[in-house]
Parts: structure tokens; C-alpha cells; sequence
């Protein structure tokens, strides 16, 4: 097994794999850090850092991604791992569900979760699609499942790994690029399909650029055996997954678990405290701390989080507005809502303020929301709570309620952490009252939150439960 590591957690997670399941094609400041030599030979997974440096998506063949997912699993205690139902490579038959100014929603079938959506740009059609049309696509983009984006689709079919890709082609001439030993291969392209060599091909060797055609090729046969699909504007069949692509999962690494790469991190080159809490931060921040372990001697020497000097460069700050970023357990994220910070503490603290619309009841409390109610959350870095407190017009007391999560981090917009199911709340008449223990059990029990979490999560409710009582 092999895996080609890359992103801000790539020092942390090499050190993580190395031994157990191996690295290839390792950037030069990996190649520095750890002074050795990684083969450059086809990676059966990638993991790569997600555009809001959250996580990981982890992508390849099955059993390598497995065994990776299984490793970034035991970082910490809040890093959780969800499988992508539209995993990059993936063909689907799908249905045109509604068409946008630029490119239309499609209807991918669904899986145990529910309904699959995807986007299809219309620069990739020749015609006009509509409402109800039927095309087969595959998935050019996964997306991890907190993210608000669709997977991004195309109609063109290709197999692709990190050292080349197959493309259909009628040419006589199947391969393409500036790789000289390419030439000497045992195999060609499969018929129909030509080879596209990446520039990193070049520092392979023959038996890399013959396994990667291989593998491709194989892929490729896959795709020949499928049936044709149904033209735009016929019926065609039910939408649904025809191929597997590449398997996929995407880890979310809560606070404890960043904090735990840094000390993997740590046993390979100097790491300051909170190396990648700051990071998820803003890429800015990311830069920050680049430079600062660079010209700074005691800056990689680990030691406390510089939570105060990074929001007070880069927020959140008071009169900031601040979303609550509600990760749910089953992988998506919900926005709560966004208020204006009115207090901020260096020391890891902000209180925010949100005006509520009128209409339903607030969750457990059963209590009318009406027109001027404030709702004030007190947040703490690093904490497994938070207490919402609800008060009318008048400024009366409506209701408290605690939620309990994962450890809060305070993003510069948003406040992020993981809902676990169990939360506490306290009427108004001063009755405290634990809810929602049932859907944590469920949770456990269909893999969503594995058992040593949802201890943590139950002991935090008792723990907030007699503090309130």
C-alpha cells in the first residue's frame, strides 16, 4: 500500500503513515523535513487537505483508503470519517432536476442517506437540456459532506490516476506527453482510449508507468462494459451509481485531534502550539505561521496556543459577526444562525448575540419564539459545551439551553464543532432536563459516532446536568 500526502496536515499525516503503509511522491519540504528518499511510484491513495482546511479527503483503491482512514481515525478522539456516496470517478445515470443560469442540478439516484445531487456545467453538454432530461455523467469533483457545494459532474468519461489519465480517442496515435520511457511499455492503451502522461511521470520508473497503465486500463474496461445510456429527453432508467470510482472517505479533524498532529508533527520539525488549529484558521493565518516558525528560534518549541495573537490579527473580534457552524454527525454542516460578537476575551472566550424571528418553539424548551427575543451563546475555545440563553423584549429569562459537541473552535466567521446528539437544558420555572440521549444511541449504532466519543459526550451531560440543578 501507498498514499500521496499533500496540504497543510501533509508533515503530520506522513509521519502518521509512514511506517505502516507507506509514502510516495513526497514534496521537497517533506523530503527535507524527514531526510529520506520517497519512491515516486503510483500512490494507491491520496489525502489530500479539503479547500477549507477542516479535514482530509482520502481517495483511491478500497483497501489503501481503509487503511489510511483507519490511521487518521486514531489521531484524536473528535476526528470523524464519513464514506462519499459520489466519490470522484464515479459514472452515474442521472435526470436533469432543475437548470440554473449556468449549469443545471442533477438528480444522481440515492443511497441510504437519501438523495444524491450533482452539478453539471452547460459548457459540458452540446445541447439544450431540461427539467426531466436523462444523461450519464461522472463525478469530475467530490466534495466532502459539511461543505455546501454539489459534486461537479461531466459527460466526458475518463480514468485518471495521480500519473496519467485515459481519454476517449479515435486517434492512431494512443499516447501523448514528454515521458521518453513510455515508449518501452510491455502494454498500450486499452482500444478506443489514449494516454495522457502528467509531468511527474518523467521520475518514475518502468515498472510505475507499467502498473499505472495497468490500472488504467483496467478502470478503462469498466467503463467499455456499461451499457449505453439513454440519450437527453428520453426516460432512460432510474438514476443511480453505475461504477464505483474511486473510494472515498473524508475525515474531519476536530480541536483534540489538530492538536494531536502538531505533536506528530513535532517529532519531525519544530512545531509551535496550535501549528494546525492556526492554520484551519484563514490561509493568511496559515502564512502567519509559516513565517513565524521560520524566522522565530522559539516559535516551533510546541508551548501554549497564541490564541489572543491570532484573533486579534485575524477575529474573531468584538463587533465581528460570528455564524454558529453546526456539524452534524451524519457528515453535512448546518448554520445556526449569525450574530454580532459582544464580548471578547483573549483568553479564549466571546459572547454573541443573535436576534431571533418569530414563529415555532425553541428545541426542548417547548417555548413560543416570538418577534425581539435575543438569543445570547457564550463560546469557549476548547470547550465540549456551550449555553445558549434565550430572553424575550423585556429581558426575562425564556430558557437555557447547553449543547453539547465536540471541542469549539473559534474560526475567524464562524464557531465550528461537531453536535453530539445529547444536550441539557433549564426552563424557565428553573427545571433542568437531559434530552436526546436516544438519538445518541442511535447515532452509535449506525456507525456515526463511535463509542469512545459518545462516552465523552454523555459524561460532558452529567458533568452540565448537576452543575445546573
Amino acid at each position: 500500500m501507498s498514499v500521496r500526502v499533500r496540504g497543510i496536515y501533509a508533515t503530520a499525516l506522513t509521519r502518521l503513515l509512514y511506517d505502516d503503509t507507506g509514502v510516495v511522491q513526497a514534496s521537497e519540504p517533506i523530503r527535507e523535513r524527514f531526510d529520506a528518499t520517497f519512491p515516486v511510484a503510483p500512490a494507491l491513495a491520496t489525502v489530500a487537505t479539503t479547500d477549507d482546511r477542516q479535514g482530509v479527503g482520502v481517495s483511491g483503491e478500497e483497501p489503501t483508503v481503509d487503511a489510511a482512514t483507519d490511521r487518521l481515525e486514531s489521531v484524536g478522539v473528535d476526528t470523524l470519517a464519513w464514506n462519499d456516496p459520489a466519490p470522484e470517478g464515479a459514472v452515474f445515470d442521472a435526470r436533469v432536476e432543475s437548470t440554473k443560469r449556468s449549469g443545471a442540478v442533477l438528480d444522481l439516484g440515492e443511497d441510504d442517506k437519501g438523495g444524491i445531487e450533482g452539478w453539471l456545467h452547460f459548457s459540458q453538454v452540446d445541447d439544450r437540456i431540461e427539467a426531466g432530461d436523462a444523461l450519464r455523467v461522472q463525478i469530475r469533483e467530490a466534495v466532502a459532506p459539511w461543505s455546501d457545494d454539489r459534486p461537479v459532474c461531466t459527460t466526458d468519461l475518463t480514468v485518471e490516476t495521480e500519473l496519467a489519465r485515459l481519454v476517449r480517442s479515435d486517434q492512431s496515435d494512443a499516447t501523448t506527453g514528454g515521458v521518453e520511457l513510455a515508449s518501452l511499455l510491455p502494454t498500450d492503451p486499452r482500444d478506443g482510449w489514449a494516454v495522457r502522461w502528467d509531468e511527474r511521470a518523467d521520475d518514475a520508473d518502468l515498472d510505475a508507468l507499467g502498473a499505472t497503465l495497468d490500472r488504467l486500463n483496467e478502470r478503462a474496461a469498466v467503463l467499455d462494459a456499461l451499457p449505453n445510456p439513454a440519450s437527453a429527453g428520453e426516460s432512460g432508467d432510474e438514476p443511480g451509481r453505475l461504477t464505483d470510482g474511486l473510494a472515498t472517505t473524508w475525515c474531519w479533524f476536530g480541536r483534540e485531534s489538530r492538536f494531536a498532529l502538531d505533536d506528530l508533527r513535532r517529532e519531525v520539525t519544530p512545531t509551535m502550539g496550535g501549528h494546525h488549529r492556526a492554520k484551519a484558521a484563514t490561509n493568511a493565518a496559515s502564512a502567519a505561521v509559516d513565517f513565524a516558525e521560520a524566522v522565530c528560534d522559539d516559535a516551533g518549541d510546541g508551548g501554549e496556543f497564541p490564541f489572543a495573537a491570532l484573533t486579534r490579527q485575524f477575529g474573531p473580534r468584538e463587533g465581528d459577526t460570528l455564524a454558529l457552524g453546526h456539524g452534524k454527525p451524519a457528515g453535512h454542516l448546518v448554520v445556526l444562525g449569525r450574530g454580532e460578537v459582544t464580548d471578547y476575551d483573549p483568553v479564549g472566550k466571546v459572547t454573541l448575540e443573535r436576534e431571533m424571528t418569530p414563529g415555532g418553539t425553541y428545541d426542548a424548551l417547548g417555548v413560543e419564539r416570538r418577534a425581539g427575543d435575543v438569543a445570547v451563546t457564550k463560546l469557549q475555545e476548547g470547550r465540549w459545551w456551550y449555553p445558549t440563553v434565550y430572553r424575550g423584549s423585556d429581558g426575562e429569562r425564556r430558557g437555557t439551553y447547553v449543547n453539547v459537541c465536540t471541542p469549539v473552535e473559534l474560526f475567524p466567521d464562524v464557531a465550528r464543532y461537531v453536535d453530539l446528539h445529547v444536550d441539557v437544558v433549564k426552563h424557565a420555572d428553573g427545571r433542568v432536563e437531559r434530552v436526546d440521549d436516544d438519538e445518541l444511541d442511535e447515532a452509535v449504532a449506525v456507525g456515526e459516532i463511535p463509542e469512545p466519543l459518545a462516552e465523552k459526550a454523555r459524561a460532558v451531560a452529567s458533568a452540565v446536568e448537576n452543575a445546573l440543578r
